[in-house]
């Protein structure tokens, strides 16, 4: 099973949401940035690690969500809620653009399968972060 595991990125109540440049069935889709953990990596790591090299930001993780989506047929996703550190998110090779999302906009942009079945955990994660 390869782990795989993604950024719920929050600030200011709004989630940032990355989409896709490749590959060709993922393009255009939106999604928690993130990628593979590394033999011997922990998954925090691997989620910073993936911050760092997608996105050109530091995060910090504060909780995992509950649960983990298959990706694939070898993969799991987790997905992380995480606060930014230090630097301003900005998109790389991997994608063409970012937004931030506030709870009542997670629906407005065509996310990846996986990646849906988190976004009722990041709404009430948003909505208590406005409080």
């Amino acid at each position: 099973m390869i782990v795989i595991v993604g950024a719920a990125l929050v600030r200011d109540g709004r989630l940032l949401a990355a989409r896709r440049t490749t590959p060709r069935e993922a393009a255009g889709r939106w999604e928690f940035p993130g990628g593979k953990v590394d033999p011997g990596e922990t998954a925090d790591a691997a989620v910073v690690r993936e911050v760092a090299e997608e996105l050109g930001c530091e995060a910090r993780v504060e909780q995992w969500l509950d649960g983990g989506e298959p990706v694939g047929e070898s993969g799991m996703l987790l997905v992380a809620v995480c606060r930014l550190v230090e630097g301003e998110p900005a998109a790389g090779d991997d994608h063409d653009a970012l937004c931030w999302l506030g709870p009542d906009e997670l629906d407005d942009v065509d996310w990846l399968e996986p990646d849906r079945p988190f976004l009722t955990a990041v709404r009430e994660v948003l909505l208590g972060s406005e409080a």
